[in-house]
């Protein structure tokens, strides 16, 4: 079975033959794989894509009687493709108006071939990120750091949107994990010190890493936000090395027990395959549409070359200082109860390793520079995430999930 079934609306008054001819041409032009379900509507909803190719017009009342078992079936949005061939588009558009009238999401896929395949394939990486995060699990470990006043989210929200479940982890279980895992020494990062005192500090921060592991596996979590500076009193350490080594392995991993920031970095990992740079912004140009970002941690995967320091704040522990390609990149974040979502794209024009910021520093340029009042005036909380490459009509039909 394939990952898109492509079912058929037909007026009977139209030739069979010529409208079998139009199709099979229609078809094989956008270079896809598909399972050809015909009209036979019986699995609708079992694989990751269904599209309902409209062939003809006069068959808006063939769907009328269709659409109760097609939702029945699946609840995802009704998906429409044509060719425009036969009045196909105008029959497509006037059952898509109908759907808005009852509340159902719904699309038409037309175009060149080249459109509608990028399409395609689009709408099929969205429906993958469906199902990674249904049923996944966000562990909070600690609850969010004080002074994130804004940064809360509603969880039975998040659960019934995205079917992701917060699970609230006490502090105590991390440390207990902790003083369970023996010293361990990595080499590899030792030789990526800058100082005696953080190649120093590596082996217990590696401990931090293997204790967050073991609660991973504890809770069976897809991804977790930890209270993170409780480690500075706690352990006299940081989760920065930790973070950056989950997200690598593709656990995603966030800081300060920020969740709005953690679900951000769940869907652009399970729609792109990396977990993002979350940081906050240190300084907004308007005029330019210029902002520098910085935090003390990013993953390992998403950056050419990396050093660790000291952590900024503390002065203690590791910080990881990344250097990430230069070039296009896209800025997102999602609020705590999923209503709202922020997405801008840009360039990553320059990395710095200024003393006085978070570890890692990056400097980028909106590709539409007046979005950067966004974060003077109406912004998600300080923490977002920042994604190698152009992703924003991507990541705003993944936003979409569960509406």
């Amino acid at each position: 079975m394939k990952k898109i079934a492509i079912y058929t609306l037909t007026s009977p008054l139209h030739d069979e033959q010529a409208v079998s001819a139009v199709t099979e041409e229609f078809l094989s032009s956008l270079n896809i794989e598909f399972d050809f379900c015909g009209n036979n509507y019986a699995d609708y909803g079992s694989r990751l894509l269904d599209l309902i190719y409209v062939r003809t017009g006069g068959t808006e009342g063939l769907f009328l009687k269709l659409l109760p078992m097609l939702r029945e079936k699946s609840d995802r949005p009704v998906t429409l493709l044509t060719s425009g061939k036969s009045n196909s588009l105008a029959a497509s558009m006037e059952i898509l108006s109908y759907l808005r009238q009852q509340g159902i999401k719904g699309e038409i896929i037309h175009g060149s071939s080249q459109y509608v395949n990028a399409r395609i394939g689009m709408l099929e990486k969205v429906s993958e990120a469906r199902l990674k995060l249904k049923g996944s699990r966000l562990g909070v470990i600690g609850k969010p750091s004080d002074w994130l006043i804004s940064s809360q989210a509603d969880s039975q929200r998040v659960l019934d949107k995205w079917g992701v479940e917060l699970v609230d982890i006490p502090m105590e279980s991390l440390l207990e994990a902790y003083a369970s895992v023996p010293p361990t020494a990595d080499e590899e990062l030792q030789k990526k010190a800058l100082t005696e005192a953080v190649r120093q500090s590596l082996t217990d921060a590696n401990r931090i890493f293997l204790a967050l592991k073991t609660i991973v596996e504890q809770h069976q979590l897809q991804g977790l936000t930890i209270r993170c500076f409780d480690l500075l009193t706690a352990i006299h350490n940081t989760g920065c090395i930790a973070l950056a080594r989950l997200n690598s392995e593709g656990v995603v991993a966030g800081c300060e027990g920020d969740v709005p920031a953690a679900l951000s970095m769940m869907l652009v990992n399970a729609l792109l395959g990396v977990s993002g740079f979350q940081a906050n912004p240190a300084y907004v140009d308007v005029s330019a549409g210029e902002l520098l970002f910085a935090h003390c941690t990013i993953p390992f995967n998403m950056v050419e070359r990396f050093e660790l320091d000291t952590h900024f704040e503390s002065g203690i522990g590791v910080g990881v200082r990344g250097y990430m390609q230069e070039g296009p990149v896209t800025i997102f974040k999602v609020s705590g109860d999923l209503g709202r979502s922020f997405i801008a794209e840009g360039s990553l024009i320059r990395n710095q390793a200024k003393p006085d910021l978070c570890r890692t520093q990056q400097v980028i340029r909106l590709s539409e520079p007046h979005l950067a009042e966004y974060f003077l005036t109406n912004p998600i909380g300080n923490h977002h995430i920042i994604v190698p490459g152009h992703w924003g009509e991507l990541l705003k039909k993944g936003f979409e999930i569960g509406d």
